[in-house]
């Protein structure tokens, strides 16, 4: 009896809720290693925003404290998401995805903001006079679990033409939610989200290759009816400047320049922290890579992209571990949300992509993107808790009833 209840204690660990099974089934890898990129970005976006905060008088920019409280209460939530069972998050997919929707479309009420020099970026939702908010942010979770719900319903014949077809359209509408309000950087990330997950569910690639040929065929309609002309110069500036006046390539590119300038400057191990000497505009949003580079060099940017792979590869790590589809579709749109993100961001920074306004994960300031990011992460937590109180019931009945 002793031998059996040591048994059934080692196996089952007591509980799994409480103080003892959020120790135990906590995905402690993945959410430390998302802490680690978290104060790295909070590091460097006060080394952004220092001088500005002690100019205002303050010790502390307004970017970090927002950055700071989004985090926190971001790993609240992702700690208690962990706690839910995925399958009722997919079973209500409905009303989250009416959710996110219904928040997007508040962009086109007074509520929708843009800044002055971008009126037809209005992606933003204003709460206070200083306090505004990003719904595609959210866009981004309701679409990964609504998505995975499409794609288990139709798993076993997602390669007939009506099943496409329908799931086409569900990508189209976050897709073109984000591109009407001008967001193309999110519109990129969704695309490649999309074409992930259909091609870890079994779509054959003589249909996306089919899709790429429609693509390149809508191309004309896309560039002239759904890209701004600030967009379109942006893009040509990059890769054809010859076909724009001197003076719009010298503006389009003055921010990937000086983010060039900025990185070039740092060389193997920087300038040190706090010690930037180049004006790069909205180095702690979009370009805060670029300040990685400046003040910590070759070594500190290489140790940014290393955390962030690493985060990546834990992601796939627990996908690869799911025993059903659902899970692993959960996790690896995360996965591929993260990276895909992540690629655009540092290309951008390069000048190897035209600037798309994306912000660089765990590491920008902004709370919308940092509150987001880590309920993300809690989809994952949720998995990984499932699986492993799964596991462990499963090996105490194997071990009662053989």
């Amino acid at each position: 009896m002793a031998k059996y209840k040591n048994k059934q204690k080692t196996i089952l660990g007591g509980s799994g809720s409480g103080a003892r099974g959020l120790l135990r089934w906590t995905d402690w890898p993945t959410l430390l290693l998302c802490l680690a990129c978290s104060v790295f970005g909070l590091v460097m976006v006060h080394s952004a925003t220092h001088r500005a905060a002690e100019l205002a008088g303050r010790t502390i920019s307004r970017d970090v404290v927002i950055m700071a409280l989004a985090i926190l209460v971001g790993l609240a939530a992702a700690v208690v998401m962990s706690f839910i069972d995925y399958e009722i998050l997919l079973r209500y997919w409905w009303i989250i995805a009416i959710g996110c929707v219904l928040l997007m479309l508040l962009l086109f009420t007074s509520l929708g903001w843009a800044p002055d020099i971008r009126p037809d970026a209005r992606r933003w939702i204003r709460l206070t006079e200083t306090l505004t908010f990003q719904p595609s942010e959210l866009l981004r979770l309701g679409f990964i679990i609504s998505f995975t719900w499409h794609i288990h319903r139709v798993r076993d014949n997602i390669n007939q033409i009506k099943n496409i077809a329908l799931l086409g359209a569900h990508a189209l509408v976050p897709f073109g939610l984000v591109v009407i309000t001008g967001d193309l950087g999110s519109a990129l990330v969704l695309l490649f989200v999309t074409i992930g997950m259909l091609f870890l569910a079994g779509l054959k690639l003589r249909w996306f290759a089919a899709i790429l040929a429609m693509a390149a065929a809508a191309a004309p309609l896309i560039w002239f009816q759904f890209i701004s002309t600030f967009q379109r110069n942006r893009i040509l500036a990059l890769y054809f400047p010859d076909s724009l006046p001197p003076e719009i390539v010298a503006r389009d590119m003055y921010q990937q320049n000086q983010a060039m300038i900025a990185i070039g400057s740092g060389q193997l191990t920087g300038r040190g922290l706090f010690n930037s000497a180049t004006h790069v505009p909205l180095q702690e949003h979009d370009m805060i890579f670029s300040l990685i580079g400046e003040e910590l060099g070759f070594i500190g940017a290489v140790l940014a992209v290393a955390l962030l792979a690493a985060v990546i590869i834990r992601l796939v790590l627990v996908s690869s571990r799911t025993r059903n589809l659902r899970a692993r579709l959960l996790c690896s749109g995360v996965a591929f949300m993260i990276g895909a993100q992540a690629i655009i961001n540092i290309g951008v920074t390069l000048r190897l992509l035209p600037v798309t306004g994306i912000t660089l994960p765990f590491f920008s300031a902004g709370g919308s993107a940092s509150l987001t990011i880590y309920l993300l992460i809690g989809l994952v937590l949720a998995v990984f808790r499932y699986q492993n109180e799964h596991e462990d019931t499963t090996a105490y009945f194997d071990y009662l009833y053989n």
